[in-house]
């Protein structure tokens, strides 16, 4: 008897078929939410239901929170899974969800909610003895003063940040004291104008980290798992463009310590669900950024190198069950690299929606491809530029590389621009092969080809 009887994915594109087929293999029902421009979605097509829920614009459909609600009411479901993105970390969706009866497919609203804020997360992470950036260790005042004593104390250059940022949004380094009050006031203006929220913090600013982040998944009876780390510091202006694991020079012992200290961190919070610790790694150290509460897009590597499948322990978690696994039966296997695959100009970056017509998905041992496109579909201009995920798995990191290079060299997409080429590009570069580079690396060796 599946888990569920029928399950609202409230999503769309690769994550929300990523989420039917899980579904599908459970024996779960599925409704598929969509706006006007999606009717066509594979995911669409292919759920037991669809229900529109509105216009193009996210903020009129999948943003739309009394829509999803009549949706999985008029539909009998009893379950809503959010995938990533959109309405994923909104605590007051979660709660919403569950007030109204139905099961949200994630951790509690009030963990959500906890984790989101960041000054709230570090504080909690300090708590449970998670390593985090020297800094502020909470929200900064208007005491001016006080805040040049932080800075002090810190260290130049640190990093002015919004509690309720992310995305690269919200942020700001100040390298002299000089510099300070202005930067404090500019980035308090930022934060309440994008977020909503003036609460801003400071820390300690890295200069060359890695980005490094664990994937643990948690049930409601104290149960706790780590699934190894990610290396995600191939970034093009704090978005990541292609993410792998385990990470390049993290050696057995250090995955053990760190994974623990974030398995006794979910237990201490209460965690339930699929998550991630995001942590700078510099000097040999781990340094606690933030915690994302919902499945990554970056979640397939980690599936590859230890066979579980995320999306089904999410579900079944969420049923009240026990995790299918313990620490002990997680063992890493093998090396995964997944390419984004966006609908861009592969020179400027600039979205390129338009009609897909000649599509090949490439193939072969350890290849993976999961995408909503098909032949003839149409990308539209009012989401995010992510078409897909290339993804490829190798018994060590040569050989996922080997068989990147081949799959990007079969895969076949015309009628519109995508950053294929740069993904071409990038698994030929000497730095990328040898691994362990800094979020800074991608932008770097841009400059120096645009230069060239």
């Amino acid at each position: 008897m599946a888990v569920f009887e029928k399950l609202v994915i409230a999503n769309r594109g690769e994550i929300a078929l990523r989420i039917l087929r899980a579904c599908h293999s459970m024996g779960i029902k599925t409704v598929a939410v969509h706006s006007t421009v999606d009717r066509n979605l594979k995911h669409v097509a292919l759920a037991d239901e669809a229900v529109c829920i509105g216009p193009a614009p996210g903020t009129e459909s999948y943003l739309n929170v009394p829509a999803i609600i009549a949706a999985t009411e008029v539909t009998d479901a009893v379950a809503v899974h959010p995938g990533y993105g959109f309405l994923a970390e909104n605590a007051d969706f979660a709660e919403r969800v569950e007030k109204s009866g139905f099961v949200f497919i994630g951790p509690r609203p009030e963990t959500i909610r906890l984790m989101g804020d960041k000054v709230s997360a570090i504080e909690a992470m300090l708590d449970a003895g998670v390593p985090c950036v020297p800094g502020s260790d909470g929200a900064l005042t208007g005491d001016m003063a006080e805040n040049h004593a932080i800075a002090r104390r810190i260290g130049y250059p640190v990093i002015i940040k919004a509690a309720a940022g992310g995305g690269g949004r919200g942020m700001r380094v100040v390298h002299t004291e000089a510099h300070l009050s202005n930067a404090l006031q500019l980035t308090q203006q930022e934060a309440q104008t994008t977020f909503g929220d003036g609460t801003i913090y400071m820390e300690k600013f890295l200069e060359n980290p890695r980005h490094v982040e664990v994937q643990v998944m948690a049930d409601q009876h104290g149960n706790a798992i780590h699934l190894a780390e990610r290396d995600c510091s191939t970034q093009r202006r704090h978005q990541k463009v292609i993410e792998e694991a385990p990470a390049p020079g993290i050696t057995p012992e250090q995955r053990a310590e760190i994974g623990g200290v974030c398995v006794e961190a979910c237990k201490r919070i209460g965690y339930r669900g699929a998550g991630t610790f995001e942590f700078l790694y510099d000097g040999g150290r781990f340094y606690f950024i933030e915690m994302n509460t919902r499945i990554q897009v970056e979640h397939p590597v980690s599936e590859l190198i230890t066979g579980v499948d995320l999306i089904k322990e999410q579900i079944r978690v969420a049923a009240g069950e026990k995790l299918s696994y313990t620490q002990d039966d997680i063992v890493v296997r093998g090396h995964a690299i997944e390419c984004r695959i966006n609908a861009e100009d592969p020179e400027t970056f600039m979205p390129c929606p338009g009609t897909v017509n000649g599509f090949h998905v490439p193939g072969g041992p350890g290849i993976r491809v999961d995408s909503h496109i098909y032949d003839s579909y149409t990308v539209p201009p009012n989401y995010d530029s992510m078409i897909g995920k290339l993804i490829a798995h190798g018994e060590d990191r040569e050989t996922a590389i080997a068989r990147m290079r081949m799959a990007l060299d079969e895969m076949v997409l015309n009628g519109i621009k995508t950053n294929i080429p740069l993904h071409k590009w990038l698994l030929l570069d000497p730095g990328f092969i040898k691994g362990g580079f800094n979020i800074h690396y991608l932008e770097k060796r841009l400059k120096d080809r645009a230069s060239e």
